[in-house]
């Protein structure tokens, strides 16, 4: 797998670019991120009212109220931004203090909260070391990272893995804890807490939307609401993400065995091949493991494919033709529009940051670089006019309108940097390097 730094070969501040390419409102929104995004750095010390402490300054997601931890696969697209902006300390000190909780806990969870340990999130660590790597080439540090990255990819492989050889998205909260969120979600989704007959129903419902909620998609269509009966295509991405990633480190190092883990891989592949590819029409879905089908639901979780590097090329260039399912005016829709049985913030047609992100990479990894330049594009216009007319960024978006009418399942904060800023680094540098 190879880094991001291979499409942007140098950093572009605005004054490397022609003032006249760049339209005012791209130009103030991103401005406004070099002047504010470093308001999102926090410090803690010391473990404190719920809050895990963490040996280095690291990133939120707000300037102000509303997420104040670390989160895990935020992270990686706000480091993103970083790494383009020079700021090789910050998005080092990031994965640093990740490494540091996955060395204390086994794996990283939800963030950097006590509220959140009974999951994880999307696993994106593995890609973080690698991007700092290649712009540091510190093999003693590279070492280091290996022996924690190995932890928690043991945590994936051994309390996340199906009979299938494929991996799934769970959790590990007690019944006290799935009972507490079996009724924040009923309130969250507007379900009625009383549809289940009993508390054993509760603790099974709560159970599967905690895995949601590991997934990072909470909520959404994909998993018919029974998370933990699939294999995801995204989750299944990034761990073959990992065993590629660990292939290449254990070369660097030359302290460990790099030819088990390209072998891992290829397994992976070969099964994600046969059990998530549909052969019609050559789209990966997730896979309902439990019922032996694929999930209906085209999501754009299939750009992890592209990401990694996992899809051959006839599945490349059927994400490619099927675009139109997922692209949007304004950027990618987080599913295929569709009928639903309620209403989801993960579903079309909401537009987020990370999903536009793994769209335009993988889109380019594969050459479509059209297609890539012009998701880029709607991107960044859709976020630098919703800056314009809110003086703000936001969580999410919605990839039809242009504006933040969102399907929502919470009241979003103001004042957002994290990923939409990260993201929006990337693909301004994409559009106007």
């Amino acid at each position: 797998m190879k880094s991001f730094f291979c499409i942007i070969f140098s950093v572009c501040s605005l004054t490397s670019v022609a003032q006249t390419q760049i339209p005012d409102n791209v130009r103030n929104l991103r401005a406004y991120i070099d002047r504010d995004m470093p308001k999102t750095i926090r410090v803690c010390k010391n473990d404190t009212l719920g809050n895990f402490a963490l040996p280095y300054p690291f990133s939120v997601p707000c300037i102000v109220n509303g997420f104040q931890n670390l989160f895990y696969w935020d992270t990686y697209f706000t480091n993103v931004g970083l790494l383009l902006d020079g700021n090789i300390e910050q998005a080092k000190n990031n994965i640093d203090n990740i490494l540091a909780m996955i060395d204390r806990f086994g794996y990283m969870p939800n963030a950097t909260n006590e509220g959140m340990l009974n999951r994880s999130q999307p696993p994106y660590a593995s890609m973080m070391v690698r991007e700092v790597y290649e712009l540091t080439h510190d093999k003693i540090w590279l070492s280091y990272a290996c022996k924690i990255l190995e932890k928690e990819y043991k945590f994936w492989m051994t309390e996340r893995i199906t009979s299938n050889g494929l991996n799934r998205y769970s959790n590990h909260a007690d019944k006290s804890s799935l009972m507490s969120f079996y009724y924040y979600v009923a309130g969250r989704l507007g379900l009625n807490p009383n549809e289940c007959n009993n508390d054993e129903e509760r603790l099974a419902v709560a159970s599967h939307f905690l895995a949601e909620a590991e997934s990072g998609w909470d909520f959404n269509p994909r998993f018919d609401s029974r998370c933990e009966d699939f294999n995801p295509i995204d989750l299944n991405a990034n761990l073959y993400a990992y065993e590629h990633n660990f292939a290449y480190f254990y070369k660097e190092t030359g302290i460990g065995e790099y030819k088990k883990w390209v072998k891992a891989a290829s397994r992976r592949k070969t099964l994600m091949d046969k059990l998530c590819l549909n052969p019609e029409d050559m789209l990966y879905y997730d896979y309902d493991y439990i019922h032996n089908r694929r999930s209906p639901i085209l999501s754009a979780a299939i750009f992890n494919t592209l990401f990694v590097r996992l899809a051959g090329k006839k599945q490349a260039r059927a994400i490619y033709r099927n675009l139109g399912k997922l692209e949007c005016a304004n950027g990618v829709a987080a599913c295929a529009d569709g009928e639903r049985i309620r209403v989801y913030q993960w579903d079309y047609p909401n537009g987020w940051a990370a999903l536009n992100y793994l769209a335009i990479k993988g889109l380019d990894n594969y050459g479509y670089k059209e297609a890539s330049y012009r998701i880029a594009k709607k991107y960044v216009l859709s976020m630098a006019d919703i800056y314009k007319r809110t003086g703000n960024l936001w969580e999410k978006y919605n990839a039809v309108s242009g504006d933040i009418d969102v399907k929502d399942e919470y009241t979003m904060p103001g004042a957002f940097m994290g990923w939409t800023a990260g993201v929006y680094i990337f693909a301004f540098d994409y559009c106007y390097k």
